[in-house]
């Protein structure tokens, strides 16, 4: 995706599973983009996915992924 993608009015989100120490992913969805990032350094990078992407990442999650080559 592109680096030009504007993140300034994200609004980040963090599961409620996320444990005590913070450890989980934030995920912001803006205008058919989804944003992710290391909640406990939101600075480090973000992944950006177009929502087919991102809807292709959830279901490989959910059945455990592709084979690894």
């Amino acid at each position: 995706m592109p680096s030009e993608t504007d993140l300034s009015r994200a609004h980040w989100r963090v599961s409620s599973y996320s444990g005590a120490d913070g450890n989980c992913v934030a995920v912001a969805f803006l205008n058919g983009r989804v944003a992710i990032r290391d909640s406990k350094n939101p600075d480090g990078g973000t992944l950006i996915f177009t929502t087919a992407e991102w809807q292709t990442f959830l279901g490989n999650l959910r059945s455990g992924g592709p084979e690894p080559r």
